[in-house]
């Protein structure tokens, strides 16, 4: 079925226009299930039974796969044979009859305004790393963009004297306004700390790591994670529980909800 991943994965990308993540998480679980049925000496998409993805789902329970992860493979697989189905590779999508396990909904973790105000304060220092982890913290806060749109901040997106970014994704694009700190923490960060970061490299990235290269998800992610114990937070944090918390603030706050 490798072929057949691999047409469905650009399908996502040039057609449904998917995100990189999704993407990704889409081909790493049919990969997962490819290789399983391999072993089953099942090579087709059409030769899968029933039964067989039964078995498939046992078996990642098996494995001591959480409800949540499973009902994620399940949902990959659906849009994979109706996709197989949609081609004409497919004459039946046996994957409708199965039943994705119940998940049970955990109460969404949030910072309380405190909170934030802690962490944000945590990269307090002069290095160049502090002055940039500063800037992204705050403007991530601020403008509540996600963390793909926020490492892929070009120079060129930013407008300091107006006091805006603009953050595209695919075809879209958005004008977002950035606040007196984000704009402030971003001047000190492009005046003192981002020459020192590109190492002598050019690059049109906004952010970049200690390397001049361009900032990942997962450099990001860490740095919050030490801010945070820092900060003394004990719950879950992660980027995009500043990105909620963002927008419960400025619910709270009185700003409405179409805003």
């Amino acid at each position: 079925m490798t072929e057949e991943i691999q047409k469905f994965t650009q399908y996502l990308k040039e057609v449904r226009r998917t995100s990189e993540n999704t993407t990704i998480s889409y081909e790493r679980d049919l990969k997962k299930m490819d290789q399983y049925f391999a072993g089953q000496g099942i090579e087709k998409a059409d030769q899968i039974t029933l039964a067989g993805l039964n078995a498939y789902i046992l078996f990642l329970e098996r494995q001591g796969k959480k409800p949540a992860t499973i009902s994620r493979n399940i949902a990959s697989l659906k849009a994979f044979f109706y996709y197989l189905q949609e081609e004409g590779s497919l004459k039946r999508n046996i994957v409708e009859e199965i039943k994705a396990p119940r998940v049970e909904k955990k109460a969404l973790s949030i910072l309380s305004e405190e909170e934030t105000l802690r962490l944000l304060k945590q990269a307090k220092g002069n290095s160049p790393k502090e002055l940039r982890d500063r800037a992204m913290m705050e403007l991530l806060y601020v403008t509540g963009i996600r963390v793909s749109e926020l490492i892929s901040l070009k120079i060129s997106d930013v407008n300091l004297q107006m006091e805006y970014l603009t953050c595209r994704d695919h075809d879209k694009e958005r004008v977002i306004p950035i606040g007196k700190a984000a704009k402030q923490a971003l001047e000190i960060y492009l005046e003192e700390g981002r020459f020192t970061l590109l190492s002598g490299k050019d690059s049109d990235y906004l952010f970049t790591n200690c390397s001049g290269e361009a900032m990942s998800r997962q450099g990001f992610w860490k740095l919050i994670k030490t801010y945070g114990k820092k900060a003394g937070i004990t719950g879950q944090l992660t980027p995009h529980v500043l990105r909620r918390s963002f927008a419960i603030h400025l619910l709270s706050n009185g700003i409405s909800l179409r805003s």
